[in-house]
């Protein structure tokens, strides 16, 4: 680490250890410091954006951008396809336009069905297994991984081959070889998909794309793929992580939980549980293109800011009692998908996906309760995706 980081807070902070969903204490007086937080990320220097306001300000300036160039290596390769997400428009908007179509909201309300019917499965699984239960293994990690698995046309069967090597790929204290070795191996188990499709077309995201984008030229194989891999691991790792949880907070807040077993509508109160929780700390990163300022704190060309969501979804200049989980707020306009032109895809899967995993399992298990002391929990502390690594439970 250089000199100029030396004396610079680490980003992201260690979770409070009496209250795991809160954010780290710190961030409250970044809040409060005017300008921006200086701080280290990955061994170099970075600007740390932690009120509501700035983020999505820094998020929808088109002087800031999401091309980390280098520093958005992909471990394993020289030179990586690119991803959307770390793209600028036009090239972004271009990429993106290509896979919206399975991510629209009328798709995605034909499958709530479906995403329903897998719910009271994989709980008709689970009892029948018997208690205690992990319910991150039995329940939260199998649904998104499910459903996610059959939009991209990837064999289910192989779910725990990919989530093995996405696990490694986001464990902060992996090395970069282990890394690299977990990113090449889904590299080359998509990359043969890619080729079968291209003989043997499902409907399926990866062989719509690939008919309507690939043969046509628009787009090369292997963008296709590192895309693929990307939309694999987003499509389960986040929403499993929110569901378990989101699934924790509500033990340990009865009353909310009641109020999302007692509604026909749980949308609202999956959004403040987004706000609340907010489990992406450290992965919306941009770089500044040209000398710009955030919040009176001048950002020159090239320096890196880091979008600091739990901090800015607790912000109160957003919400009043921010630290308070109330179902019956209006969370809307957090930024637990982030803001503007590069907000997440997948948002309206990933709130149908919890909207009924929740609901379906508070209803199914009324006396769902914890099997261990919450103090023995195992939060996800050493992963880029914030969570527990198991949950068990008893009903």
């Amino acid at each position: 680490m250089s000199t100029e980081t030396t004396d610079l807070p680490p980003f992201p902070g260690a979770h409070n250890a009496r209250c795991p969903f809160d954010p780290p204490t710190e961030y409250t007086d970044w809040r409060k410091s005017a300008g921006l937080r200086r701080a280290v990320w990955k061994d170099i220097p970075v600007w740390v954006v932690s009120r509501h306001e700035d983020i999505r300000t820094a998020l929808a300036d088109p002087r800031i951008s999401a091309d980390m160039g280098e520093l958005q290596s992909f471990v394993g390769f020289d030179n990586p396809p690119p991803m959307f997400p770390r793209m600028d428009d036009p090239e972004h908007a271009r990429l993106r336009r290509m896979l919206t179509k399975d991510f629209t909201v009328k798709r995605i309300n034909a499958m709530r069905p479906e995403i329903q019917k897998m719910a009271h499965e994989f709980i008709d699984q689970m009892i029948s297994k018997g208690q205690p239960a992990d319910l991150v293994r039995d329940y939260a990690l199998p649904i998104p991984s499910l459903v996610i698995s059959l939009m991209l046309g990837v064999p289910y069967a192989d779910h725990e081959f990919f989530q093995q090597h996405s696990t490694t790929m986001s464990t902060t204290n992996a090395t970069k070889e282990e890394r690299g070795k977990a990113t090449l191996a889904q590299f080359g188990y998509l990359q043969e998909l890619v080729a079968r499709k291209e003989t043997e077309p499902g409907d399926d995201l990866i062989s719509r794309v690939l008919r309507e984008h690939v043969e046509t030229g628009e787009l090369d194989r292997m963008t296709l793929v590192i895309n693929g891999i990307l939309l694999l691991f987003a499509g389960h790792e986040t929403t499993a992580n929110s569901i378990a949880l989101g699934t924790l907070a509500l033990l340990r807040n009865p009353d909310q939980a009641a109020r999302i077993r007692e509604t026909d509508d749980p949308a609202a109160a999956v959004e403040e549980l987004l706000r609340y929780l907010t489990i992406v700390h450290a992965l919306v990163a941009r770089v500044a293109k040209e000398d710009v300022e955030i919040a009176g704190q001048r950002i020159r060309a090239g320096e890196v800011l880091l979008m600091n969501l739990p901090a800015g979804n607790r912000d109160k200049a957003f919400v009043s009692d921010p630290d308070t989980l109330d179902l019956d707020r209006n969370a809307r306009g957090h930024v637990a998908f982030g803001y503007g032109i590069h907000q997440c895809l997948g948002q309206t899967l990933a709130r149908a996906e919890m909207e009924i995993a929740l609901s379906v399992l508070l209803r199914r298990l009324p006396d769902l309760r914890l099997a261990v002391p919450f103090e023995e929990l195992n939060f996800r502390h050493d992963m880029n995706i914030y969570g527990v690594h198991e949950l068990p439970v008893a009903w």
